[in-house]
């Protein structure tokens, strides 16, 4: 299955259930620090959107809830690699992607055969402390050469603007986060990553959130 160009990453079912019926056919749920019940409801709803509007859900970390609540996808982090048991996720038919910071992570997740790599950051994120200082545009180009047909995706900083310059040096995805979540206007922004992703808008459903939006200021 090929996957989307525009991978955006959010924190909540909430994000996923407002931005989803957009037109995004990807989308990421990253949960950390927040207790177990919590994070199995959040999966349960962000499942039952993303199946509604054909979209592919990638859980991140919690590799044995996506087992047990029948998810397709997990997203593995280096730390994450250590206590992940490689030989059950694949047994549940689940696909793997993989984040990687430097070439020995690189060599690590290849080894793996992941469904997809993601590098990072290629800019500078404020989404967390990190290490490794931004990437650039060559190391994207580089890790492709590497990869053979791996998908590869470009995550840290991303924005639309910077988007063309990323699949041009080799992305096949970009994933973005704080672009979209602290935009004033995600939904403005959802549309701009798809038109740029040459992904279809659900027109139907952007005209019912403007009405909705003229409703309220009408009310108000």
């Amino acid at each position: 299955m090929k996957l989307s160009r525009f991978y955006p990453v959010f924190d909540s079912s909430q994000w996923i259930a407002r931005l989803v019926p957009l037109g995004i056919k990807l989308v990421q749920l990253r949960i950390k620090d927040k207790p177990q019940s919590h994070i199995r409801a959040e999966i349960l709803k962000a499942k039952e959107i993303c199946e509604k509007h054909g979209c592919t859900l990638v859980i991140n970390d919690y590799w044995r809830l996506a087992i047990e609540l029948g998810c397709d996808w997990i997203h593995l982090g280096q730390e994450d690699l250590d206590s992940a048991d490689m030989a059950q996720i694949k047994e549940a038919n689940i696909k793997v992607g993989v984040s990687t910071h430097d070439l020995e992570e690189l060599l690590r997740a290849y080894q793996l055969e992941p469904d997809y790599i993601a590098l990072g950051p290629v800019y500078p994120t404020i989404l967390k402390k990190m290490k490794w200082h931004q990437q650039g545009l060559g190391r994207v180009t580089e890790w492709k050469e590497k990869m053979a047909d791996t998908p590869l995706v470009a995550i840290g900083g991303m924005s639309v603007e910077r988007a063309e310059g990323a699949f041009a040096a080799g992305a096949d995805i970009v994933a973005a986060v704080t672009d979209i979540t602290l935009n004033k206007n995600p939904e403005q922004r959802i549309i701009e990553w798809l038109e740029a992703c040459d992904i279809t808008v659900n027109r139907e459903f952007v005209q019912d959130f403007a009405n909705q939006n003229a409703q309220q200021e009408e009310s108000a």
